[in-house]
């Protein structure tokens, strides 16, 4: 069997980096500062563990701002450039108005700091790579290789946004579809998607699922009764107050582990998305072997990171070293 598996899955691997997404990826490697910013790893571990200390909504907002980064340009942290009187960025995309802000923060402490060790040689996209994996691991995620060398991208457009990033409302045709038309598969998403184990979602992003869903019903009958009513009673002013939010995992929110999948099948995943992953056939046997199995969710997990965070790299004349990670140089 391992003398049939093993050359698909070389064929598998090598077809994977020299798609033109994952080509530049084979110029990275775990040393690539060793030798120009040697306290890169002690400085990115003190930044994000302070950070996450003083701030514990930091990890999810990293997570988050990373997913909607890769997603769009590729890594290349083109969601942290700024919109100008001549250009609207990224960031300012609808969907990504309410990326929080200490995701962005923590970037811009690396940078900082960096740029105070060795300046002009770490890149904001490697920053975010790095301080993703780290604040997944403090949270209690797995550990997982982190390849560096990206340069920052050199187009950031809100216009390139929309369609590109999974919004709660899609049908599970449409996100599976952008995943996969990224060289990723429903079983990488799935493990993607145990993201929500940690963070939180606006009223706003689900309101319509919990009052006056229907003329027959209060909420969407997929929610547990309970928690729809609960939920309702949580957001009751998100009209007056748009930043009313909720976790997604209600039972171990600042715990990044398996209990998000745990619950789904329980009616209490909060967005329409997160419960299409029980009810569609594509998706269900994946999010009940995670259910059931920490450790696989965690090795899926991390192997779908660090592919994502491979996807659209930039090296070379591709990218720069931005001075600034809201600003071109």
């Amino acid at each position: 069997m391992a003398v049939v598996v093993a050359p698909f899955l070389m064929f598998l691997c090598f077809s994977i980096f020299t798609t033109p997404s994952y080509s530049q990826s084979r110029m990275l490697n775990t040393a690539y500062y060793q030798k120009t910013c040697p306290k890169f790893e002690q400085i990115m571990q003190d930044t994000t563990t302070n950070k996450q200390i003083n701030s514990p909504t930091t990890a999810a907002a990293a997570l988050r701002l990373f997913f909607h980064d890769c997603l769009v340009e590729g890594c290349d942290a083109s969601v942290l450039i700024s919109s100008t009187a001549f250009a609207k960025a990224e960031r300012d995309a609808d969907i990504n108005l309410s990326l929080p802000g200490d995701g962005f923060d923590v970037v811009v402490r690396a940078k900082t700091a960096l740029e105070l060790a060795c300046p002009g040689v770490v890149s904001c996209s490697d920053i975010l790579a790095v301080a993703v994996r780290n604040l997944v691991t403090m949270m209690g995620g797995p550990y997982y290789t982190v390849k560096l060398g990206r340069r920052d991208g050199l187009v950031s457009r809100a216009s390139r946004v929309e369609g590109n990033l999974p919004r709660p409302t899609m049908s599970m045709d449409q996100i599976i579809k952008i995943f996969t038309s990224r060289g990723f598969t429903v079983q990488e998403m799935v493990a993607l998607t145990g993201a929500h184990t940690i963070g939180f979602s606006h009223c706003k992003e689900f309101s319509s699922n919990i009052y006056n869903y229907s003329k027959n019903a209060q909420s969407d009958p997929s929610y547990n009764p309970r928690f729809a009513q609960a939920l309702r009673d949580a957001c009751a002013d998100y009209h007056n107050n748009p930043t009313l939010s909720v976790f997604n995992d209600v039972m171990t929110p600042n715990k990044f582990d398996n209990k998000y999948f745990d619950n789904l099948p329980k009616g209490l995943g909060i967005l329409s998305s997160d419960r299409g992953l029980v009810s569609d056939q594509r998706t269900r046997p994946f999010a009940e072997t995670y259910a059931k199995d920490q450790n696989a969710f965690f090795e899926a997990f991390a192997r779908a990171m660090e592919k994502l965070s491979l996807y659209g790299v930039k090296t070379g004349k591709r990218g720069q070293i931005r001075r600034r990670c809201d600003a071109f140089n």
